[in-house]
């Protein structure tokens, strides 16, 4: 079932199924509107747009919703499953719940935002992207994170930025553990610039800019040494 008034498009998850809902949302044209509604935990929504329009998706969604694009801007009023936002070339995804694994992963541009908590592997692989979590990621989040940003305002699980390139993550509470290459560096003037930057986009206003922590790679693994902890 479809609706559409001059200002938007009402789509029925449920009543037209997954593929026809996101061919009307490819058909959409720039500075469109559409609401998604009986949703039921529904996966692959909103994958592959390229057009430039807002979507609000109403109740807890599947796997990779708003994965592969590059334009359009999403709310969803519930919870994700694995891989929101994956691919993510520009564009906000913002999450009014908890996100699942994978969260952003591979993000090439854009901002994801996780107003609850996000769970292990936020920002696997990250390159280039933003991701702002609310409250608290998994273990291993930010592994092999070659470029972008982390914001985490809770607190982050083991091994955070395992193999860590040249992203940056910022964590408001604690740290269980980092992973192997990375460390904490002291915040610069442009970090804190940056946090709240990041901050004013996600609408976050429990982190403190001028305390978080500062995580980076330790660029030990750049370079591949056969001799290294050789024993002969």
């Amino acid at each position: 079932m479809s609706v559409q008034t001059d200002a938007s498009t009402t789509l029925d998850v449920r009543a037209l199924g997954v593929t026809a809902v996101n061919r009307a949302l490819r058909a959409l044209p720039d500075g469109a509107s559409a609401t998604l509604i009986e949703v039921r935990g529904a996966h692959n929504l909103g994958v592959g747009l390229f057009n430039n329009i807002t979507i609000t998706i109403n109740g807890n969604t599947g796997y990779y919703v708003a994965g592969l694009c590059d334009g359009p801007d999403f709310v969803i009023n519930g919870s994700v499953g694995w891989g929101v936002g994956e691919n993510l070339m520009s564009g906000v995804v913002r999450v009014r719940g908890n996100a699942s694994e994978s969260t952003a992963a591979t993000a090439h541009g854009g901002l994801v935002i996780v107003e609850g908590d996000a769970s292990s592997r936020a920002a696997i692989s990250l390159k280039g992207g933003s991701l702002a979590v609310a409250g608290n990621v998994g273990h291993m989040s930010a592994f092999m994170a070659q470029a972008g940003t982390v914001l985490v305002g809770g607190d982050a699980g083991d091994s955070l930025g395992d193999s860590l390139y040249e992203a940056v993550i910022y964590v408001g509470g604690t740290i269980r553990s980092l992973g192997a290459d990375a460390r904490t560096e002291e915040l610069t003037d442009a970090d804190i610039t940056k946090v709240r930057d990041m901050c004013q986009a996600a609408n976050f206003d429990h982190i403190n800019a001028d305390t978080v922590t500062k995580v980076v790679s330790a660029r030990a693994l750049y370079h591949f040494d056969a001799l290294k902890d050789q024993r002969y």
